[in-house]
């Protein structure tokens, strides 16, 4: 795919998602971090309700562990992965407090030493919260990068060096939301919605299979 095309798909997906945009339920940089951590496997609006619980009661990572393992389970057990989700948030909050004072790292290395922090995560965090260039590259970016021939690469971390490589600097920060709610409601997984796609005119997948 050239760079022509890339532009003409991004200035698309820019247009029809003009107002969109993933909304965030957090006060501080420690209720970010959690309201991620917990949006893996999970839709937006149930994290959204399930943090307007959480949030009642925690504002910093010493109160994670006030609260305890069991109440933060309960409340979170709503979520997909929520033991998973619970056991890496209390093991954050450890470290969070042990090194940190609890503050948040502000950098790739550090963040990634955090339990259930993979790329993802650490790359949507640091692009809120310094509102800068950082992709983050989850199953829905990676499938329609992959899926429309847009940045080819077997691994998220592959798509995420492609994507860099690739896509103008003015559009870096907004990319995973576009390819996020394209893949979300048009490039499904399963049953792709092609015939009423708004980029299937340059997509490789859709051209091939007609």
């Amino acid at each position: 795919m050239d760079k022509n095309t890339r532009i003409q798909i991004l200035e698309r997906l820019e247009k029809y998602f003009l107002t969109s945009k993933i909304k965030l339920n957090y006060c501080s940089l420690f209720e970010l971090l959690i309201f991620i951590m917990l949006s893996a496997k999970s839709s937006d609006i149930q994290v959204i309700k399930v943090t307007k619980k959480l949030f009642l009661h925690v504002s910093k990572p010493s109160d994670i562990l006030k609260l305890g393992f069991a109440k933060l389970r309960n409340i979170i057990r709503s979520l997909g992965l929520f033991n998973k989700k619970s056991i890496f948030i209390f093991n954050t909050c450890r470290i969070l407090i042990d090194l940190y004072d609890e503050k948040i790292p502000m950098n790739m290395t550090q963040l990634l030493q955090l339990p259930g922090v993979g790329r993802k995560t650490a790359n949507l965090f640091l692009n809120i919260a310094l509102e800068k260039n950082f992709i983050a590259v989850d199953t829905h970016v990676f499938r329609v990068s992959n899926r429309i021939g847009f940045a080819i690469g077997s691994s998220t971390y592959q798509v995420e060096k492609k994507l860099f490589q690739v896509v103008p600097v003015k559009f870096q920060s907004r990319i995973h939301t576009w390819f996020g709610l394209h893949g979300r409601y048009f490039c499904k997984s399963i049953s792709p919605k092609c015939s009423v796609c708004i980029i299937n005119i340059w997509c490789q997948y859709f051209n091939k299979e007609k």
